[in-house]
């Protein structure tokens, strides 16, 4: 029996591990940068660094949900465990006007809480998207468009965070994320920074979702904190990697104690028939759409797990084509 808080303890000095909080459209995300010192052990659920940091407050209540989804590229796969409360506990404050919070007395370092708190104003369900600063002259324009909509025509707001790359601070029910790094835009280049950084996509925002419909929540939950293990086969920085084992198996102990039960049967009926050698042409795919997922990443792991074959090449053109169910592999960007 896994013991959640456990897992996430452990996660947390894991360089390949990566965090989330937030909603579709509006993340905020703590990774670890190659080359940065070692993950140092920190009271409670908790990591910071000098680019960013997590905290994880509180477990009551917390459904852990494992998962792998489909990438759009063929050898791949993303896996992820999402933290999620029941809809009604999960709710946050929903403000959709810049907002005064005050000092920010809960900040994960002591130098930052002084300086104060506004909620951006952007109506997401799970997740208040903050910033903070202690600049003089960004506050004077904080506050004398605080009650107004950031996206309000005129509203000089907007263009002043941009100009001084206040801390983002991202709040939900279970914990915070905090960012420190410049936000991603012309002064970087028009990327986001390598590490902690965070994503705010108006075109995704109106659709009011807490999540992608292609990630396995179960009704009535919504998902407040992800926690994405060191992929077995995707680095960092997106790029292909030489399959990590550890990685993988690591994985498949979350996914059997926290996966959804179709998605794992899915997996391991079409490993069980490419282990007898039954022909594809033999084979039939689970009906539902989590049982059909977990049947196609069963190919992808199976070929690489054990090399490419005429066998496991002819299920994979036969089932594991065309676009059905397949992800970003950053979701929520």
């Amino acid at each position: 029996m896994l013991e959640l808080e456990q897992v996430l303890k452990e996660a947390l000095m894991q360089e390949g591990c990566g965090w989330n909080m937030g909603s579709f459209g509006a993340i905020a995300e703590f990774h670890h940068v190659a080359g940065d010192p070692a993950p140092q052990e920190q009271p409670g659920l908790m990591q910071v660094t000098s680019r960013g940091g997590l905290r994880v407050d509180t477990l009551e209540g917390v459904r852990p949900v494992a998962y792998e989804t489909l990438s759009p590229k063929p050898h791949r796969w993303t896996q992820a465990v999402s933290l999620c409360l029941p809809r009604d506990a999960a709710a946050m404050n929903r403000r959709d006007v810049l907002t005064a919070l005050g000092p920010d007395q809960d900040a994960l370092r002591d130098e930052d809480r002084g300086a104060q708190l506004f909620d951006m104003g952007l109506g997401q369900f799970q997740a208040d998207f903050c910033i903070r600063t202690a600049d003089p002259e960004l506050l004077q324009v904080l506050d004398e468009n605080a009650g107004r909509s950031l996206f309000e025509q005129g509203n000089p707001a907007m263009g002043a965070i941009l100009k001084h790359h206040p801390h983002r601070v991202l709040l939900t029910r279970l914990g915070r994320v905090e960012v420190y790094q410049m936000i991603g835009g012309p002064d970087t280049g028009g990327k986001s920074p390598e590490g902690p950084h965070t994503h705010v996509l108006p075109k995704l925002l109106r659709a009011e979702r807490t999540h992608s419909a292609n990630t396995p929540i179960p009704e009535g939950w919504v998902p407040c904190c992800g926690l994405h293990p060191e992929n077995p086969v995707i680095g960092r920085l997106g790029e292909d990697k030489l399959f990590n084992r550890s990685a993988f198996d690591a994985f498949q102990e979350l996914l059997a104690a926290w996966g959804a039960k179709a998605y794992c049967q899915g997996k391991q009926a079409v490993w069980e028939l490419l282990k007898t050698a039954t022909p594809a042409d033999e084979a039939e795919e689970p009906e539902s759409r989590e049982g059909r997922a977990g049947w196609r990443n069963g190919i992808r792991q199976w070929r690489v797990l054990h090399g490419p074959s005429h066998l496991s090449e002819s299920y994979a053109e036969r089932f594991d084509r065309g676009a059905e169910q397949t992800d970003p592999e950053n979701p929520g960007h």
